[in-house]
């Protein structure tokens, strides 16, 4: 199988390019994710990838370096948790085309291998059939049901909880 994608960490060089991705996918993310809008909100999240406890990954494409998604491992912990919790979006012009399962596996591999972790869990509204699909594709499993768990869009929503262990993984 050939390789269509590849990770690496945004740079504030990438701003614009992120920026119009997440206006042209406005729609396709509502109400899933609400990515940055603005270009001050989106350097702060450039900025936010340099913290300890957060790491940011574009997905890009190999052919053109062009961004196609976007993966987040969030409120990193290390010491006897060596968790964190995984989000991610796509293009909506590359939806549907299985290149966020190849960026999201390669990110996966990079929490385990270069971030040492051991646990990453999934939080996903139980409407978003094809968000749940992809993390069952990479072998995770549901744990459980989270009540009102985050607030998006203005609205507290329920969440399917999911999980994978680098035991599992491989």
């Amino acid at each position: 199988m050939s390789v269509r994608v590849l990770i690496r960490k945004p740079t504030p060089a990438d701003c614009q390019e992120l920026l119009a991705l997440h206006h042209r996918s406005q729609e396709f993310h509502h109400p899933w994710v609400t990515p940055p809008l603005n270009e001050r909100d989106c350097q702060d999240y450039i900025d936010r990838c340099h913290q300890a406890d957060f790491e940011g990954l574009l997905i890009c494409h190999v052919a053109n370096d062009r961004i196609i998604g976007v993966a987040n491992f969030s409120q990193i912990f290390y010491r006897s948790f060596q968790n964190a919790y995984l989000g991610y979006y796509a293009d909506v012009d590359f939806a549907g085309q299985g290149l966020m399962s190849e960026g999201v596996r390669l990110a996966i591999d990079y929490a385990f291998g270069i971030l040492k972790l051991h646990r990453i869990e999934a939080n996903i509204q139980p409407e978003n059939r094809a968000s749940i699909d992809l993390v069952k594709r990479l072998n995770f499993t549901r744990e459980g049901f989270s009540r009102r768990y985050l607030k998006i869009d203005g609205e507290w929503r329920d969440h399917e909880r999911y999980a994978l262990t680098v035991e599992d993984w491989h």
